[in-house]
């Protein structure tokens, strides 16, 4: 009896032990998918993602080794729209260094990949997934798989008559990763902290925020792909006006002009720094200190550092900063959320 006694707890305490590993699995992925934005960024920023014109998953993971090796995708790259219009004349140097990126960022992708299909397969065959979680990893996983394609349509956009790819599919490409990453994360906080629903927590605020952060976000995508960032570098005026001349004069200018998308991606900042800091107030008042604190501290520094983005001409550093700090908002608002509506109680209340 003494002996099964001892063994009770072990039993009891093994289901706990695999939603735990499954958590901290979920998170790694996460973090793996936050280095892919950011990576992902510093592609875009230095004109790097049109670089490899060619889509190979699995002879693609290994760089080019040898001179011949490089001469090819040289090669490869001077047909394509970007060199002719843009890049004519550019060494294999300079090749070499736009290459590094865009493939640091697929050699990436895989890495999340092999990372998220092998665990899978090993908590699945030895019947660790607690029930009702499979649906959810499998979704998560063809997300991902999603993804590489979009990269894919993403990058042939701007192979032909383009020197960038479409804004709109770096705004699809852009989004379906922070999709992923915000799952990852919901769902190992489901599992580590539990699934019961909360009814006394202050919950109007998740969709609202949400819909504003996913909109700004996509609006960002845009400042991006079409560089409206360099469309006016001055602080809160553009051109000497709170709305310049000539802002939405139709509805097409409302993703494909420069100015215009610079205008509302600029605006809608003001809306989503003062709804973020009113969320963080209120879950402060609910005892989500922690969280509100975070939630409050990373709208101010993406405020901040877009203001500075914009008066310093786009430099490389801050751009990438840029987007680095809007998805670890993804996170945070991700975070905050699922307190909301299942957490547990922090142990520290304001």
């Amino acid at each position: 009896m003494a002996t099964l006694a001892a063994a009770l707890p072990q039993i009891n305490a093994r289901p706990d032990m695999n939603r735990r590993a499954i958590a901290a699995w979920l998170l790694g992925i996460a973090g793996l998918v936050f280095a892919m934005v950011v990576v992902g960024g510093i592609t875009r920023l230095t004109e790097s993602g049109l670089s490899i014109t060619r889509w190979d998953v699995v002879a693609g993971t290994l760089p080019p080794l040898s001179d011949a090796a490089w001469q090819r995708e040289f090669a490869l790259y001077q047909q394509s729209s970007q060199y002719k219009l843009m890049n004519a004349g550019m060494s294999l140097a300079q090749f070499k260094s736009i290459f590094f990126w865009e493939y640091v960022h697929r050699l990436l992708g895989r890495l999340v990949g092999l990372a998220f299909a092998l665990p899978l397969a090993w908590f699945w065959l030895k019947r660790q997934i607690p029930q009702g979680y499979k649906p959810r990893l499998l979704a998560l996983f063809a997300l991902g798989g999603l993804q590489g394609a979009i990269g894919w349509w993403m990058v042939a956009s701007g192979l032909v008559d383009r020197t960038e790819v479409a804004p709109e599919r770096l705004a699809v490409h852009l989004s379906n990763a922070l999709i992923i990453m915000a799952g990852c994360i919901w769902t190992a906080l489901d599992l580590r902290d539990g699934d019961t629903r909360r009814t006394e927590r202050p919950q109007a605020w998740i969709w609202p925020l949400t819909a504003l952060l996913a909109l700004q976000i996509v609006w960002g995508a845009f400042t991006a792909g079409l560089r409206a960032g360099h469309a006016s570098d001055t602080w809160p005026l553009m051109f000497g006006a709170l709305v310049p001349e000539g802002i939405a004069a139709s509805l097409r200018d409302l993703v494909a002009d420069p100015v215009t998308v610079q205008f509302l991606h600029r605006s809608l900042a003001y809306a989503v720094a003062a709804a973020t800091l009113a969320v963080a107030w209120r879950l402060w008042q609910a005892g989500a200190g922690r969280r509100a604190a975070v939630l409050a501290a990373l709208v101010l520094a993406q405020f901040v550092l877009g203001v500075l983005v914009v008066i310093n001409h786009v430099p490389i550093p801050l751009g990438v900063a840029h987007q680095g700090v809007a998805a670890l908002l993804v996170a945070a608002v991700t975070w905050a959320a699922h307190w909301s509506v299942r957490g547990r109680t922090e142990r520290i209340s304001a």
